[in-house]
Formats: structure tokens, C-alpha cells, sequence
């Protein structure tokens, strides 16, 4: 009984190694597919936001592969499909903006804070190092202190 157990497992193994396929190129053309590829990873996921188009399994990723797909049989270069892009989406759909004056403070946001985080931990630590320091004494003050000490040291 064990043992054509063991045999029926085999034989449902090696049938499934036999019928497995190789996954279909999602373009006929592995030239267009390579390219949709390189193009996808220059766009931002519109829904995930921290994913390229080509990562993104979201239903509106996938719709604009089949938009570059058929810009590409089009003929058009991949500027002209980035612009068509940036055109319909705006430059967040890019994954690196340019940079011009609407992009600015994204492309010098992250410098700025921390510019002022630098700035504030600076104010910090000083303002905490002056409250630490002890206060100079007056010179009556130095006088009992060392009387105090000539008094506990004797």
C-alpha cells in the first residue's frame, strides 16, 4: 500500500515536470518588452507611490504598461512616451523629477530640514551646556567657599 503510494506521488511529479510550461513573454516581442521594462522603471506607481510601474501590481500600473505597450508599437522613442506621461500625469509620475522651479523645494526640502535640525540641535546643546555651567561666584562668595574648605581641610 506504501509503496504505491510513493509510486502514484512519483508519477504525479514527474507528469507535472513534464507539462509545465515556460511562462508566455507578456509582449509578442522580447525587444518591445525589454523596453517597455526600461521605460516602466522610470515611472512612478500613481497608487503605491513608492513603487515603478514596473514593480507595481496595481490594476493602474498595469494599464499604463499596456499604454506604453501601445505607444511603443506606435513608434514612439521613449522621450516621446515620458513626455506623453509627464503631459497626462504631471512630473510626479516620474520617478527622478526634473529639476526647474516647481521641483525645487522637492529636490532641496530634505537639505533644508536638515540644515534647521542642525541649527536646532546646535541652540540645544549650547543653551543646555550654559544652564550646566556653575555661576561665577562673587568674590565674597570665593571667600567663604575657601574658608569653608580651609575649615573642612584642617
Amino acid at each position: 500500500m506504501k509503496l504505491r503510494a510513493l509510486m502514484l506521488c512519483f508519477a504525479l511529479t514527474v507528469t507535472g515536470a513534464v507539462l509545465a510550461n515556460e511562462a508566455a513573454p507578456l509582449a509578442a516581442d522580447v525587444v518591445v518588452e525589454k523596453r517597455l521594462i526600461e521605460i516602466s522603471e522610470e515611472l512612478r506607481c500613481l497608487v503605491c507611490q513608492n513603487e515603478t510601474i514596473a514593480a507595481s501590481q496595481a490594476d493602474l500600473a498595469q494599464d499604463l504598461r499596456r499604454e506604453i505597450r501601445t505607444l511603443i508599437g506606435e513608434g514612439k522613442s521613449d522621450k516621446e512616451i515620458l513626455d506623453f506621461m509627464v503631459v497626462r500625469y504631471g512630473d510626479f509620475v516620474l520617478y527622478r523629477p526634473p529639476v526647474k522651479p516647481t521641483t525645487w523645494l522637492l529636490w532641496g526640502g530634505p537639505f533644508l530640514l536638515l540644515a534647521a535640525g542642525v541649527f536646532a540641535l546646535i541652540r540645544f546643546l549650547r543653551r543646555r551646556a550654559k544652564e550646566a555651567a556653575a555661576p561665577a561666584l562673587s568674590e565674597e562668595e570665593r571667600r567663604r567657599a575657601a574658608a569653608l574648605l580651609d575649615s573642612s581641610n584642617s
